[in-house]
């Protein structure tokens, strides 16, 4: 309620205008027959379905590839491990993966038209969570990965995690042209670099591609005008009980349209604004896919492989690390 309160107070207004006038101007032309009122729910309840369904449909898109992203992750510092000669090559590969890591992760933090990060109710959860790629400039990352010459030819790049990992397979292809490698390796390595690839593809498909716009427009038209003609709904079919009920609501049951509209329009615009936060899995909001968690676990689990002691931490101190 309190993520979603902005709404509640637009509802309360707009529920309480039609109610008053009514009420107490006595323009009683304003009510509308509750038909009309049930066949546009009716219609914003299937537009409102069909929204969830499909933004939950992204956000397990993006959790599927992240996850696969993991997988591969530790199957490709497996084999740079068992595969590759010399450690120091291997290391070499290895680290080069967490810079196609990081070029990969500050790509998909990179502003959308159509993300909501930025809007007012969920701007203030920011406090809670860190998104470390708003913090630091990818330039110092990849520092910390990969030669000057090599950060200096990706930062140039359109496509910055691609050009990671065609200097990948240049690398592979040096290290086979050396003799570091046997040919059967270098096509392993080559065919987990593909996988790579495709994963990267599918995460840019659901980062570059939004929610049909098409859709999410008329969802907020019909609940918008759902929301207005609610109360007027109400009105006349509450006035019906007037003659029946007693006590102090005896005559006054008209003014029950405005807790009851209110109530029914937050269900609808709560999903509508649940969806288009759900529908950008990569913005950096709090309920985001948390790509840059899961990319320190990638390089805690190969740093480990290589036997190194000095691992990243998983926590972000007091805050939660997206």
């Amino acid at each position: 309620m309190f993520w979603t309160r902005r709404s509640i107070y637009v509802l309360v207004v707009v529920a309480t205008i039609p109610v008053f006038f009514y009420e107490v101007l006595g323009i009683k032309w304003l009510a509308m027959p509750w038909g009309v009122v049930l066949l546009l729910g009716t219609a914003a309840a299937l537009m409102a379905g069909f929204k969830s369904t499909q933004t939950y449909g992204r956000y397990w898109a993006a959790q599927q590839a992240w996850m696969a992203i993991v997988a591969r992750s530790r199957v490709w510092g497996t084999m740079c491990r068992d595969l590759v000669r010399d450690p120091e090559e291997s290391k070499k590969l290895i680290y080069r993966h967490f810079a196609w890591l990081t070029a990969l992760r500050y790509a998909m933090r990179q502003p959308k038209p159509w993300e909501t990060v930025d809007k007012a109710n969920n701007a203030e959860y920011r406090r809670s969570y860190t998104v470390p790629e708003k913090e630091a400039s990818l330039e110092d990352e990849l520092m910390m990965y990969v030669p000057c010459e090599e950060v200096a030819q990706i930062l140039v790049a359109s496509n910055k995690a691609a050009r990671v990992l065609s200097l990948q397979g240049m690398a592979i292809r040096d290290a086979l042209d050396r003799g570091a490698i046997d040919p059967g390796a270098f096509a392993r390595l080559l065919g987990a670099i593909g996988d790579l690839h495709g994963q990267q593809c599918n995460s840019e498909l659901i980062k570059g591609f939004p929610y049909p716009r098409q859709y999410a427009i008329v969802n907020m038209i019909f609940v918008r005008i759902l929301c207005v003609l609610l109360p007027l709904g109400l009105i006349q079919e509450l006035e019906k009980l007037n003659g029946i009920v007693n006590g102090f609501m005896a005559g006054n049951m008209v003014w029950l349209a405005i807790p009851l509209s209110v109530l029914v329009s937050w269900m609808y615009t709560s999903l509508d604004q649940v969806g288009e936060s759900t529908a950008n899995p990569f913005e950096g909001g709090s309920n985001d896919v948390p790509i840059t968690r899961l990319c320190r676990e990638i390089e805690v689990d190969l740093k480990e492989m290589l036997g190194e002691i000095n691992l990243p931490r998983l926590d972000g101190g007091k805050h939660v690390v997206l």
